[in-house]
């Protein structure tokens, strides 16, 4: 109840831009919920085989890692409004056709074309939210920002779902219905454009206010060096993170189903709770980074995600698998917000974009390059000591992170506030 008060209180103290984008979001992550679980099952029942799906999801990703830097660099640049306007709408009307096309043609060009256009939400959504919030609001504001995130891809999945069932159950045949559910998700996505174009054009003029504000006059420049030192080490950590993550995250459902032979239904359910705890951990988040300092805070989650992690890795009761790998999912997400928060304040905005997409790009290349170690692990070692080797993996990796993200961005204490601790 505390949580959902100081929610609730947040909201109404969030600023007029911030309002609209939470809202235009929630209808994109909807629409891309809805589509995340049906569209597989769409390509299924086109009548084409496992490999296609495959293809489809590879090429997707692909294009979105490869655009991920371009739409930085033109972040940096360009109208923020203009450009999530555009990434809704076109996400949105790459959805739509989706929903309708059948041919491998067809499939395979509309999901390069929802690939490249998804990024501009996932590059530009941080540094939108920093330029328009204060440095002591950005916490919070990112804290809300994925877990709404999360909430409405929840949301979508499961509303999507159970909306395709109750038009089979109407009579519809399943391969009209799963169009209609993925063509209303795509219309959701492509109605997440209204609420842009009420957003007020801050950028351009908060660079200009700076200028002449004394406080901020009297601040020195960060010389693009140092803006460059400091993303390359959040690119590094984000590259080892990526990686571990990429031997067990994507194979989740398939760890559960062939170790403890349970249903689909029962997977989904269980990641649908994984994304519940996340949320509210997400929430919960600025709290302990304020009483211990951000830094700390995504250490202290990552480590304490450590021992659910290997639990889950080494267990043969469900029960257990199940308990652990809920907390692994919400303590380890929890820090998302948190390191999204301290690159903002690191970096200068002229080149927050670029930032958010080097990372990004680099968690997905670490993700990317994992499938065929854990595949080969999995054959070589069966599927209890092959997701116990690729768990203890993504142990290690996670460690290596941690240590590295601590002494490469550790607060470190000001003459003042050693003076004060002497005292």
């Amino acid at each position: 109840m505390h949580v959902l008060h100081a929610v609730t209180s947040g909201w109404k103290q969030l600023g007029r831009n911030i309002r609209l984008f939470f809202l235009a979001n929630m209808l994109y992550q909807i629409g891309t919920g809805m589509f995340s679980v049906l569209y597989n099952l769409y390509i299924q029942a086109l009548g084409y085989e496992d490999t296609m799906n495959g293809t489809i999801v590879s090429v997707q990703s692909l294009a979105t890692a490869l655009v991920f830097i371009p739409i930085g660099l033109i972040a940096d640049r360009a109208s923020h409004k203009l450009l999530l306007s555009l990434g809704a709408m076109l996400t949105g009307l790459s959805f739509m056709g989706r929903a309708f096309a059948s041919g491998e043609s067809g499939l395979v060009l509309l999901a390069v074309a929802a690939g490249l256009f998804a990024a501009f939400f996932q590059v530009i959504a941080v540094p939108f939210l920093a330029e328009n919030t204060d440095k002591q609001q950005r916490l919070k504001i990112f804290s809300y920002h994925f877990s709404l995130v999360l909430a409405a891809q929840v949301l979508g999945s499961s509303g999507g779902g159970v909306l395709a069932d109750l038009l089979q159950q109407a009579g519809m045949e399943k391969i009209h219905s799963l169009q209609t559910v993925l063509f209303i998700g795509g219309a959701a996505s492509l109605l997440a454009f209204i609420p842009l174009l009420f957003v007020q054009k801050t950028a351009k003029e908060k660079v200009l206010v700076e200028t002449v504000v004394p406080e901020a006059a009297t601040k020195p420049m960060v010389p693009a060096k140092d803006d460059w030192k400091a993303i390359c080490k959040f690119t590094l950590a984000q590259l080892i993170v990526g990686t571990g993550s990429g031997l067990v995250v994507p194979y989740l459902n398939l760890y559960f189903t062939n170790r403890f032979a349970v249903s689909l239904s029962a997977v989904g359910i269980l990641i649908s709770l994984g994304q519940v705890m996340t949320i509210v951990s997400m929430l919960i988040g600025p709290t302990l980074a304020n009483r211990v300092g951000p830094v700390k805070a995504v250490v202290l989650f990552q480590m304490m995600s450590l021992p659910f992690l290997l639990l889950t890795g080494f267990t043969n009761l469900f029960v257990i698998a199940s308990i652990t790998f809920l907390f692994r999912q919400a303590l380890m997400n929890a820090a998302n917000p948190i390191q999204s928060s301290i690159m903002v304040d690191r970096v200068s905005d002229a080149r927050r974009g670029i930032a958010n997409s080097m990372t990004q790009t680099a968690f997905m290349l670490g993700w990317a390059t994992m499938g065929p170690v854990q595949s080969f692990l999995l054959t070589a070692y069966g599927t209890y000591w092959g997701y116990a080797i690729t768990f203890s993996m993504t142990g290690v990796l996670y460690i290596s992170a941690s240590a590295m993200y601590y002494f490469m961005f550790k607060e470190r204490k000001t003459a003042a506030s050693k003076a004060a601790a002497a005292m």
